[in-house]
Order: structure tokens, then sequence, then C-alpha cells
């Protein structure tokens, strides 16, 4: 399955990544600075947060183009069960 972003879709979950990789580096420096382990602890959930935001966000774009696609292997004689659990083993990766 294809990762097919476009326009708005694409910056959102982009914002998103580059916000956890900042707070990513944050929490590496709040580490190496010896910072107080609730300080570190708070900012690695909010990194934690973005990323699966931005993974649900690609997940929701592949719900929509999954739904398409089964559609299309209905009529090409594929199987679409096998599109819905490969579809359903991303989502659970990010549960």
């Amino acid at each position: 399955m294809e990762l097919d972003l476009a326009g708005a879709e694409l910056k959102a979950v982009l914002n998103r990544l580059r916000r956890a990789q900042g707070q990513i580096s944050g929490v590496i420096r709040m580490i190496e600075e010896g910072r107080d382990c609730e300080e570190v602890v708070t900012q690695l959930a909010a990194a934690s947060r973005a990323l699966d935001r931005a993974g649900f966000a690609i997940i929701a774009t592949g719900l929509q183009k999954c739904m398409t696609d089964m559609e299309s292997a209905r009529n090409n004689g594929e199987d679409p069960e096998a599109m819905r659990a490969r579809l359903e083993k991303l989502f659970l990766s990010l549960a």
C-alpha cells in the first residue's frame, strides 16, 4: 500500500514529525544536562504523542486509500481480506 499524502495532510504530518524530532532532541539534551526526571519524562511523553498523532494521520490516509483499493481488488479478483489484515496490522502497531 502506497503512502499518498497530499497538500495539507502532508504538511500536518511533516509538522508533527518535526515537532517530535525537536522534542526528542530536547529530551537528549535534558538527560545530558542531568535535568529533573519528571521534566524529562514529561517531554518524552509529548514526543511520543506527536509521533503517535503522525502515525494515526498516516493510517487514516491509508484507510481512505484502502477502501478504494479494496473495491479495486474485488474487481480484479484479489483478496480484499488480505488487504484488510495488512491495514489492521499497521494500525495495531501504533496501539
